[in-house]
């Protein structure tokens, strides 16, 4: 995380924006009324879905059993035996 204050976000708002797309970086900008973070929109929309499937349950099952039975060579399927042409 970059840290910086308000003055410099200003002075550098273009500098920090290209940090935020092309490096995902999050830049934390400090003022005396509290914090702001800037971050890209691929970064934004990634946290979002992450809460979106963290709160379905039937989802965040399938991935549990998913990992549970990772180590289960019975478990997984062949590429080979799937029907792509569902």
């Amino acid at each position: 995380m970059y840290n910086t204050n308000v003055t410099n976000a200003r002075a550098n708002l273009y500098n920090l924006v290209n940090m935020a797309i092309d490096n995902s970086e999050i830049v934390n900008i400090n003022t005396r009324n509290g914090n702001a973070l800037l971050i890209s929109e691929d970064d934004y929309n990634s946290l979002l879905e992450t809460v979106y499937i963290m709160q379905d349950k039937k989802t965040m099952e399938a991935i549990k059993e998913a990992k549970e039975n990772s180590d289960n060579e019975n478990y997984w399927v062949d590429e080979s035996e799937v029907n792509w042409d569902v």
